[in-house]
């Protein structure tokens, strides 16, 4: 830890002690009198229930527990502890699961001195003062890697329904990926998935390089909210080392989702399908985070859950105008036993010109040519209607549909390094 920051909590642990007391709780908050503090600091309820300021009022402060709050009574008192919530960066955390505040929950006992302490809150970096993204990062899925190419410091969505390989996808694009670094951001999964995926998704290889950051759907919503922050603010702390970070985040519509439940209950009201205008304000100020800094990159891929296979819905079409590429994942394609689901025409990625070799973007063109060829006499070839001689490309692209499909089909223990996937689809669209 740096002198200027032992030095901070030497004051801070110095000061006077003013102790209030809990006036009154109702839904998910707590309403406290005789303490000041500013919203976002901490505040020790009780005998350690730590508690977020969200609202101030003139004599009172409406606080979030980050706990449970049964046995908390109305005199209960209250102490301001003068700082908002810190979480561990360092090189010391690759390897850990932490829960949704960066404490460990992985049973490898405490941190220890590897690690630094910083505040939650963090500066966004200036967009001048940003690199541009002009490098690819390869995840080894073949489909994203030719068709919807990743850059460093690129931001891309992962939009699809419940069910439809989501979760699966993100761990294939752990193993494969070439970044320095993974974060993961389990957010609002059930509990049950998350053992299950990292023992079989991740496995010991998969976390060698990786710190994962878990608040699973029980959680107080304002700790699911948190979660989301402390991930961003890990792959902040190895993005100023200099590294590439790549991070995951499942989900961004579940972080949305205790976004809401903690604007509600601090007395928002509700817009656009019940959200509140405060989550439209956090997603930027989130996703923003991401992205090449000076030195260093992180790149974001967030999975967005659409309700109903909805995709414009308020959540799905906030982050599509934020992030820099979408890729969609269909139940069509999930239903048939086609994995990775990715609906390759429908998907972007904005950086893809920058990232890919000219010629390279001549044969996905290419490829995006025949699916989209194949697409359009889908419904005639399946009646009978199509006669075969009207059009050359559909004719040639009936022809390579078997190749095409095993193409971007991949099992999960399956990574193909980038040069072996251009390879191959250069060999594809120059056939026949």
């Amino acid at each position: 830890m740096s002198t200027a920051a032992v030095l901070s909590r030497a004051r801070l642990a110095a000061r006077p002690q003013l102790t209030g007391s809990v006036v009154g709780a109702m839904g998910l908050t707590l309403t406290v009198e005789g303490v000041v503090a500013a919203v976002g600091d901490l505040v020790e309820v009780g005998a350690g229930l730590l508690a977020e300021v969200v609202a101030v009022s003139r004599d009172r402060l409406t606080c979030m527990p980050l706990g449970e709050i049964s046995g908390v009574h109305a005199g209960a008192p209250v102490r301001a502890t003068g700082m908002p919530l810190q979480v561990p960066v360092g090189e010391a955390l690759l390897g850990r699961v932490l829960d949704g505040l960066g404490r460990p929950v992985d049973g490898l006992g405490p941190l220890g001195a590897g690690v630094d302490w910083v505040d939650l809150a963090s500066e966004t970096p200036h967009a001048l003062s940003r690199r541009r993204v002009e490098e690819p990062l390869p995840v080894g899925v073949r489909a994203l890697d030719t068709l919807v190419p990743v850059g460093k410091g690129q931001r891309l969505g992962i939009f699809a329904g419940s069910g439809v390989g989501k979760s699966t996808l993100l761990a294939q694009i752990t193993r494969g990926t070439e970044a320095d670094v993974r974060v993961i951001g389990l957010i609002g999964e059930r509990g049950r998935e998350v053992k299950e995926f990292l023992e079989e998704n991740l496995g010991a290889e998969g976390m060698a390089r990786t710190v994962v950051v878990v608040a699973t759907s029980d959680e107080p919503p304002l700790v699911r909210l948190k979660a989301a922050f402390v991930a961003t603010r890990i792959a902040e702390g190895f993005r100023d080392q200099g590294r590439d970070v790549l991070l995951l985040m499942d989900s961004i519509t579940r972080t949305a989702m205790a976004q809401r439940e903690v604007g509600l209950s601090a007395g928002e009201p509700p817009a656009t399908r019940g959200y509140p205008p405060s989550v439209f304000a956090m997603m930027p100020r989130l996703l923003e985070k991401a992205g090449p800094g000076a030195t260093g990159s992180i790149t974001g891929l967030y999975t967005v859950l659409v309700e109903g296979d909805d995709h414009n819905e308020p959540i799905a079409d906030t982050a599509r105008s934020i992030l820099d590429g979408h890729v969609v994942l269909t139940r069509r394609l999930a239903t048939a036993g086609h994995f990775p689901a990715v609906d390759v025409l429908e998907s972007i990625s904005r950086v893809a010109g920058a990232v890919t070799a000219p010629a390279r973007m001549a044969d996905a063109r290419e490829m995006r040519r025949l699916m989209g060829a194949l697409r359009d006499v889908k419904e005639l070839v399946e009646i009978g209607a199509y006669q075969a001689g009207s059009d050359p490309l559909v004719d040639r692209a009936r022809m390579l549909s078997p190749a095409i499909d095993a193409f971007l089909r991949q099992s999960l223990e399956d990574s193909t390094a980038p040069d072996d996937a251009w390879a191959m689809l250069h060999r594809l669209v120059t056939a026949g």
